[in-house]
């Protein structure tokens, strides 16, 4: 992460850049075409459960940037004395580089996750929104809990004959994140993003929340009640217990 400003928050250093700060960062990559880097975005959530997973610990420890995704990390650094005042969402990455990708000649983007159906459409979107980007390649790998080595050498395969500048990825966390640090020094790509929501909130098949909510740090709370089987345990669980040991690393005790 050497040139990033960023915080120490439970051994992940945390970037305290701009969205545009951030964007910027990932553009210097996709010019300089040298090796293969990536990002991912954190929240308490996506911290916690890789505090109790090694291989996800070192996915997200290994990032070439981590953005502050959730409202609960700027909330820990304001615990922690830092400076994060403001969340950089995957959404607003997500923005930012396309919109880059839009303004240059020959740019080529993969999206890798999801189903054939959301795929379909974010390619759709992707035509009006963003019309000069376009060479578009997608792949929905099969929907299970581990990728086999066959499933791994034909998602490979299927990104490194397209040749992408930037490769999307959409799983679910810490899958995605684990997905690329294990198979990104195979992949013939400049930038990789794990993104993660993104693919639905950009088809519009998960809403996101109004502006009000957004501003408010409350981005959670309509999320929650549309889907409160799915996200009841990251809000009253997950969360909870990632302030805790914030609190902990506040006064130098054991995390």
């Amino acid at each position: 992460m050497s040139g990033n400003h960023y915080e120490n928050i439970l051994g992940y250093q945390i970037a305290t850049d701009s969205i545009e700060g951030c964007v910027k960062k990932i553009i210097s990559w996709i010019e300089s075409g040298e090796g293969t880097q990536y990002f991912v975005c954190a929240n308490p959530h996506s911290i916690c459960l890789a505090q109790n997973d090694g291989l996800s610990k070192t996915a997200l420890q290994s990032a070439d940037l981590i953005t502050p995704d959730g409202i609960g990390v700027v909330i820990a650094s304001k615990i922690l004395g830092g400076t994060l005042r403001n969340r950089v969402t995957g959404s607003d990455i997500f923005a930012g580089i396309n919109a880059y990708l839009n303004s240059r000649e020959g740019s080529r983007i993969f999206f890798l996750g999801s189903t054939e159906k959301t795929l379909k459409r974010i390619k759709e979107k992707m035509a009006g929104k963003y019309p000069r980007i376009k060479h578009i390649q997608t792949y929905s790998p099969p929907f299970k809990e581990e990728f086999n080595a066959e499933d791994n050498t034909q998602m490979i395969r299927a990104i490194n004959e397209f040749v992408p500048h930037v490769l999307w990825v959409g799983m679910t966390a810490p899958k995605q994140e684990r997905w690329i640090y294990q198979n990104k020094d195979l992949l013939n790509v400049r930038s990789i993003g794990a993104v993660g929501a993104v693919f639905d909130f950009f088809t519009g098949n998960v809403k996101r929340s109004h502006p009000f909510y957004l501003k408010a740090g409350l981005e959670w709370l309509p999320r929650l009640l549309q889907e409160p089987r799915r996200l009841w345990r990251r809000n009253f669980i997950s969360t909870p217990k990632f302030l805790f040991k914030v609190i902990l690393q506040r006064f130098n005790l054991n995390i």
